[in-house]
């Protein structure tokens, strides 16, 4: 073979591996209404990739390090639509047994394993090409795969605090890359969910991530991190971004039912403003806060009113009110209690965590911002 044959077949070799970014990037930044859509378009796309792929000649894949990214390539453009296919997986396979060191095809058999379900196997793939050396990829997949195992083990919360760790240890391949930040984001936001919904530190570092993806370029196409950013301003009840979040990524994909989020916060931001107007008209208002002056408190907390309370947490304080209202609306987490201190300020109160074990005489114990609540008769919406 001639030096310019050689070049033209390498040359080939180059393309079919940008055909395959490119149909990868297709598949991360393009959302159609119609899912469809999308799927038609990349079979397309792959379909004239694996052209380019059948255009390289034998002969320039007849070393194990050619023919493994040969089955590599083949591997990973068969495996780009959503539905796991078993052709990706035996090519993928080839290429890690010619060439144990390819860490993107271990990456891209762990994906294909994982779609048909075997996600202990995928792990193992993923696991097996760390071994290699890091790779801040396969450490964001390895801990994607951690918080999509089985819920409801015993071990779920150790197994999202090694997520956590896996996305960390991504970050600190690379602090400027705006995916391993999102991973980390997930991770701290599954915690959250899978430890209560209580604990208040793990959607600030969950916000904190997002926020750090944001700064890189490549992740503004990404529809998954508006949306799941909003999720997390609206737990921490920073309304008017949740709402910027939902609609920014309803914008990119519709498919994600952004918008229906954005309905439920304006419902619920409604009531939560008719229950105020409802029960500042209420003419057995002082009434209902008339029993809260001889309510003991626990020795060692002072006694205060909503109007003395500062931003943060209270300590060693106890606002003694009563409960006038729960606010129903469509999600589940956080409750949400009109209530009213003994200087009858009403004031909203979030709950997070209440355990279904608990009765709701205990809430007051639950709360870990200073209320003590007597809870009179809730009245219902």
């Amino acid at each position: 073979m001639s030096s310019e044959d050689q070049h033209i077949d390498e040359d080939l070799m180059a393309k079919a591996t940008k055909a395959a970014e490119d149909l990868y990037h297709l598949r991360d930044t393009y959302f159609p209404a119609n899912q469809q859509e999308k799927i038609s378009k990349l079979q397309t796309e792959a379909d004239l990739a694996l052209e380019l792929l059948n255009c390289i000649p034998s002969a320039q894949r007849k070393s194990p390090t050619q023919r493994a990214t040969y089955e590599f390539l083949r591997g990973k453009i068969l495996d780009v639509l959503p539905d796991y296919r078993k052709e990706a997986e035996d090519h993928l396979s080839k290429a890690v047994k010619l060439n144990p060191s390819l860490a993107d095809a271990w990456l891209c058999l762990g994906n294909c394993i994982w779609k048909k379900g075997d996600l202990l196997s995928a792990k193992n793939c993923f696991s097996l090409a760390l071994k290699k050396g890091p790779n801040k990829k396969i450490l964001c997949q390895l801990s994607m795969l951690e918080r999509s195992l089985p819920q409801g083990s015993e071990n779920q919360a150790e197994v999202v605090e090694q997520s956590i760790e896996h996305a960390k240890e991504a970050i600190t391949l690379d602090i400027k890359d705006g995916n391993s930040w999102y991973n980390l984001g997930n991770a701290c936001l599954t915690s959250f969910f899978v430890t209560g919904s209580w604990e208040h530190n793990k959607l600030v570092q969950s916000l904190k991530a997002y926020q750090n993806a944001e700064k890189d370029e490549r992740m503004k196409s990404n529809p998954d991190l508006h949306f799941n950013c909003a999720t997390v301003n609206k737990y921490l009840e920073n309304y008017e971004r949740a709402l910027s979040g939902f609609e920014a990524a309803a914008l990119k994909d519709p498919g994600l039912n952004a918008n229906e989020e954005v309905k439920k916060i304006v419902h619920l931001l409604d009531k939560i403003e008719a229950s105020f107007k409802e029960h500042a008209r209420a003419k057995r208002f002082a009434s209902v806060t008339l029993s809260l002056h001889g309510v003991k408190l626990n020795s060692s907390h002072k006694k205060a009113t909503l109007s003395v309370l500062e931003e943060g947490s209270n300590k060693a304080v106890e606002v003694v009110g009563k409960v006038l209202l729960l606010i129903k609306y469509n999600n589940v987490a956080p409750l949400y209690y009109l209530a009213c201190d003994s200087e009858q300020t009403c004031f909203i109160l979030s709950v997070y965590g209440l355990r279904a074990d608990v009765g709701i005489e205990n809430l007051g114990r639950l709360n870990p911002l200073g209320f003590g609540l007597e809870l009179g008769k809730l009245l219902e919406n």
